[in-house]
Parts: C-alpha cells; sequence; structure tokens
C-alpha cells in the first residue's frame, strides 16, 4: 500500500500491511485496516491524521494485492481453503489448464478446486462474504450458476473478497442437465470407470464425465451376446462418506440418459454385467466335465446324466 500526503511529502511512501491486517502510520502508529474496503481505509486514516495535521489531504493506494484466501465447501472434487492472486492457472479434474488474470471469480475459485461434482445443485451456491468492521458479521448472497451456464448471466459470478465462503449445495437427483453440463468448464471432463462381468473388453476404462450406464457397456465392446443377462446390470458406487451402494439395471442400448433406467456414472464406479442362465449352466456343465475331459465327451456325460434319471 502507498500513502501519499499532498501537503506533507516527507511522511508519503510505502506502507505494508501486516498479517493481523494493520499498517504502521506516520505520527499515529500502527493501525488495523483489515475488513475495510480502500475508501473506507482512506477515509478512515484521513480521520486519524487529521488529529496530528490541520490539512491531512492524503490518497491511498494498493501497490501490489495479496492473495486473497478463500473456502469452498460442499458439492467440490477438492473442499477447502484456496489462495487467490490476480495471475492464476487453473484446472478442473482431467481437463486442460486455463490461464486467468484480474481479480478472481467464484468461477475461478471452483475451477481451482476441481470443479463440481456430479451431484452438485448449480441453483444452490451461497456465497458468505464477512461485512466491514470489528463485530464479525455476515451477509449471504445466494447464486445461480446454472443461469450463468445457459444464458450468460455475469451477476451470478460476482468477484471474490478475502475471507469468502463457497458453499455447493447437493441435488436431491441427479440434473436433468447432467450430460450437458458434463461439457462446461466447471465440470471434471474424464471419470474413470470400472466394467467388468460378461463384456467383450473389461476393465478399467477412462470416459467423459457423465457418460451415462449404456454408453459405458459400449465402450467395454458391449455385451457378449449370449452370454449377457441385459436385464441384471449391477452399479457399485462408493460414497463420498465410505458408504456404497448397489443399483440394479435393465439395459437397452437404444435407451437415452435418465436417472432411472440409464444414470449417468460418477468416477471410481463399477458396472458389472452379469451372466445370462445360459451362461451360468453352461459354466457349471464345463466345471464338472473339466476332470473328466480326455476320458468322456461332453455329450457323453449328458447321456449319462439322462440314463440316470429316466
Amino acid at each position: 500500500m502507498e500513502l501519499k500526503l499532498f501537503d506533507v511529502p516527507d511522511l508519503s511512501g510505502q506502507l505494508e500491511v501486516l498479517n493481523d491486517g494493520s499498517v504502521p502510520l506516520p505520527l499515529i502508529g500502527s493501525v488495523r485496516v483489515t475488513g475495510l474496503t480502500l475508501q473506507q481505509a482512506t477515509f478512515w486514516v484521513q480521520q486519524l491524521m487529521g488529529q496530528q495535521l490541520l490539512r491531512p489531504d492524503l490518497q491511498l493506494r494498493v501497490v501490489k494485492p495479496r492473495p486473497i484466501r478463500v473456502a469452498l465447501v460442499g458439492e467440490v472434487e477438492r473442499p477447502g481453503i484456496y489462495s487467490l492472486t490476480l495471475s492464476e492457472t487453473v484446472s478442473t479434474e482431467g481437463g486442460p489448464s486455463t490461464s486467468i488474470s484480474g481479480l478472481p471469480t467464484v468461477v475461478d475459485a471452483i475451477q481451482k478446486a476441481g470443479g463440481i461434482t456430479q451431484v452438485a445443485n448449480l441453483r444452490d451456491v451461497v456465497l458468505q462474504r464477512r461485512l466491514p468492521g470489528e463485530e464479525g458479521q455476515y451477509k449471504q448472497a445466494k447464486l445461480n450458476l446454472l443461469d450463468l451456464i445457459l444464458q450468460g448471466n455475469q451477476t451470478q459470478n460476482p468477484y471474490l473478497f478475502d475471507g469468502d465462503t463457497i458453499r455447493l449445495g447437493k441435488a436431491d437427483e441427479t440434473p436433468e442437465e447432467a450430460v450437458e453440463l458434463a461439457s462446461v468448464n466447471l465440470s471434471p471432463q474424464e471419470i474413470k470407470v470400472n466394467v467388468i462381468g460378461e463384456v467383450e473388453k473389461p476393465g478399467t476404462l477412462l470416459l467423459e464425465a457423465n457418460t451415462p450406464l449404456v454408453q459405458a457397456v459400449l465402450a467395454a465392446g458391449g455385451p457378449v451376446a449370449w452370454r449377457a443377462n441385459k436385464g441384471n446390470v449391477q452399479l457399485v458406487r462408493i460414497n463420498r462418506n465410505g458408504s456404497a451402494t448397489l443399483e440394479r439395471f435393465a439395459i437397452d442400448l437404444s435407451q437415452g440418459a435418465s436417472n432411472e433406467k440409464n444414470p449417468p456414472l460418477r468416477d471410481g464406479d463399477t458396472v458389472r454385467v452379469n451372466r445370462s442362465g445360459l451362461a451360468q449352466a453352461s459354466d457349471a456343465i464345463n466345471a464338472v466335465s473339466q476332470p473328466v475331459s480326455g476320458l468322456v465327451t461332453i455329450w457323453t456325460l449328458l447321456r449319462l446324466v439322462n440314463d440316470t434319471t429316466d
């Protein structure tokens, strides 16, 4: 910070704002300016200088803004406290890095925290800000980031102040726009999903965020023709609190994304395509016939079984 006293240039010069928010002023001593805007700090310093000078005409100017600290909680990939400067490089999980300059905004902070989770409610974003002064009072503003993304409403992306808290709520259900939101720069761009069971190429797949269940099965080569039970596909999901959920779906390869029949997947999900009844019977016969292979064919074994039951 720079202090310029027009009538007393000898007292002018640069001032260092200490970690506790205080500034050492000539003639006055240490003064706290934490929580004040530049205009409020100028008025406050002018009043104090007026106790020592007849004409305390002065100007305060920020020489180098220090990083601001903001907290992100709720449905972001990496909740926590972040420092933001006028020049940042941010990226969502799996997405390209983006350079930003200027005062940081809500979107910049969310991007630095890795982006939103796939259950974030973009209609329910709360920005909490401490009011100037020593009282420790706060105010809150509710933001609708979906309006920003779909309509370009920049009023929903305000600049951040030091000490701000951004809270993203959780949607009761996966938003209908989930698949469309996967392409915006607030969302992680890639997820890892395990597809196992009766598919052509089981294993871990790297997919676009919010890839639907059916599309993940197709990315694994699709279900094995006669072995796969398309009516018994399991989705195992590990939640952030450590609990696990299991759901069963009957997949239809022509089905579009929907929460009920073809849900968007999340990072770390496991999809298992179970065996059909015919595959289970075949595997059971193979298991029984394996020890006697070379002594009797499978058809002979079946005839022996039939003769025994007749």
